[in-house]
């Protein structure tokens, strides 16, 4: 098989001019933008990261490489790879600044995400291919994997959502829900820490599959809405308890 995101916009357009590896360097390295790895924490394994980026473990490897070159990430033998530092350089950033997302409020943001993101996926639903699907369908097998493993599970979440996003078949509305996704990533982690958190976004996660594979829009729509619906009240829970300082 060949491990490559296929479904993935910005991997076909970097074929041209980027390698494989150089794109798994950006990828991780808008994971710690984004607040998904913080300073301090392990990187999943070379082989987690290759089954949720859907890339060979040498093409993890390379991009692993790069980011130590830049000093983001520490590769110690014997040890597991830890990310060192969270000042991602401008070669890593795209147009949009992953964190500006989080200057608005969550109910703005959630709403927004309702009144856009309902949308998208229903479009998706019209337009997937059978190739997306495939992958939706390794993704739901390795997020099963990573059950008790927070960090790992949203790594893999992000390349399910992203997946479907694009699979509507408008790159702008696709780029604007990618933001919304990303908002106060660090608290979805601590969300998602919970118990039963993970299981939950799981099933909301194959239901929305099986919606995708009988390509009927108004049931995807639905599934997204229970799971933004919980994506909501669990970040609520976890700002607060934040605010109580919990």
């Amino acid at each position: 098989m060949n491990f490559v995101l296929e479904n993935a916009r910005e991997l076909r357009e970097a074929i041209v001019r980027r390698t494989i590896r150089d794109v798994v360097a950006e990828k991780i390295a808008s994971l710690i933008a984004a607040g998904l790895l913080k300073v301090g924490d392990d990187l999943p394994s070379e082989r987690d990261l290759a089954v949720a980026l859907r890339v060979s473990r040498e093409s993890v490897r390379g991009g692993i490489q790069i980011l130590s070159a830049k000093g983001l990430i520490a590769v110690v033998q014997g040890a597991r790879t830890r990310v060192v530092s969270d000042e991602v350089g401008p070669e890593f950033k795209q147009t949009r600044e992953p964190r500006l997302i989080n200057s608005y409020g969550l109910s703005d943001i959630h709403a927004a995400r309702l009144h856009v993101e309902l949308r998208v996926v229903a479009d998706a639903a019209l337009r997937i291919d059978e190739e997306t699907l495939r992958f939706l369908s390794d993704s739901l097998e390795a997020q099963r994997a990573a059950i008790d493993d927070p960090v790992r599970f949203l790594i893999t979440d992000r390349e399910f959502h992203f997946a479907i996003y694009r699979a509507c078949g408008n790159p702008a509305l696709a780029d604007f829900v990618i933001d919304l996704y990303g908002y106060m990533m660090e608290h979805r982690r601590r969300a998602v820490s919970e118990p039963g958190a993970i299981a939950a976004s799981y099933d909301d996660h194959r239901r929305i599959v099986e919606a995708l594979k009988a390509h009927d829009p108004q049931a995807v729509a639905a599934g997204f809405e229970v799971h933004l619906e919980r994506i909501h009240r669990t970040t609520r829970s976890s700002l607060d308890a934040a605010e109580r300082g919990g």
